[in-house]
């Protein structure tokens, strides 16, 4: 394998990380569904804290997989998958001409 490729499966380490952990899918799926929502309306949906919906949500902004649009006092989460996307496509692609 190329050196381009295995330094693109390690480009998408972080992301496997943040999309390993269950809550966090959890949240992905919610937000698909629902396009936008705020930390309670997730929390409401969710067995997790307030707090804890909070520290996935940082986490998942932080690895750009959800934005944030500020309505006056509330923040607005919603998915913004398109460069995480991308990354797992080019993984892909050059997994199916590497490997295959």
């Amino acid at each position: 394998m190329n050196q381009s490729a295995i330094q693109t499966f390690r480009d998408c380490i972080p992301l496997f990380q943040v999309l390993a952990d269950e809550a966090r899918q959890d949240i992905i799926l919610l937000l698909a569904e629902q396009e936008s929502l705020t930390v309670n309306e997730i929390a409401e949906s969710s067995r997790l804290s307030r707090p804890a919906i909070s520290h996935h949500l940082k986490i998942l902004r932080d690895n750009k997989l959800v934005s944030i649009e500020q309505k006056g006092t509330q923040r607005i989460y919603s998915l913004t998958l398109d460069t995480s996307v991308n990354m797992l496509k080019k993984l892909i692609e050059l997994v199916e001409k590497e490997c295959l």
